[in-house]
């Protein structure tokens, strides 16, 4: 099962907290593990005007507005960028597939400063990682759903309604989720 390129979606009654109503797209998965970025988290009081500043980049006259995300609770000073497929970077970026890439280099950031870069993105700082296994486990232990990463959720502006909209492409109300889980 390779799940690269989908959306988790977080159960209610996860035990972690950080997860709570979480949709994380997963940029890679195999047997040695998954690495993937909540989509739905922005990082409180963090815009890419002050990043910029810390790092030196200069903005451009034609420069795009970047968002900033709560990627996950690993590596919190490490920045990914999770994009449209029409941006390659210098041969960075790990193409996901047709509709997505993830660049971790200062260089797409240096782009999107000057006006260029891709069409859609966001700056996640940190990951959510998994070992080999673990998360097969979680996600038979019902505390994830996944579903197709359809790009006008991973990237749209509102991020309150992410969660519910990824489970409505699976034709789930969120109104009738419950934490409680058993076995027939």
């Amino acid at each position: 099962m390779d799940l690269s390129g989908k959306l988790l979606i977080a159960m209610p009654g996860m035990g972690d907290p950080r997860f709570d109503h979480s949709v994380i797209f997963l940029c890679a998965h195999s047997p040695e593990g998954a690495m993937g970025l909540i989509v739905n988290k922005p990082a409180p009081d963090l815009t890419f005007d002050t990043l910029a500043d810390q790092l030196g980049i200069v903005r451009g006259p034609g420069a795009r507005e970047i968002r900033v995300h709560f990627g996950g609770p690993v590596e919190h000073a490490r920045g990914f960028v999770l994009h449209s497929g029409d941006y390659g970077g210098s041969g960075t970026t790990l193409k996901v597939d047709d509709r997505f890439g993830m660049t971790a280099t200062l260089d797409i950031l240096e782009e999107i400063a000057a006006g260029r870069g891709p069409e859609a993105s966001f700056l996640a700082l940190g990951y959510a990682g998994w070992g080999p296994g673990q998360l097969e486990d979680e996600i038979g232990r019902n505390g994830w759903l996944t579903c197709e990463a359809a790009p006008e959720i991973v990237f749209a502006e509102r991020n309150d309604d992410k969660w519910s909209r990824a489970l409505r492409t699976l034709g789930v109300d969120p109104l009738g989720l419950s934490a409680a889980s058993g076995r027939a």
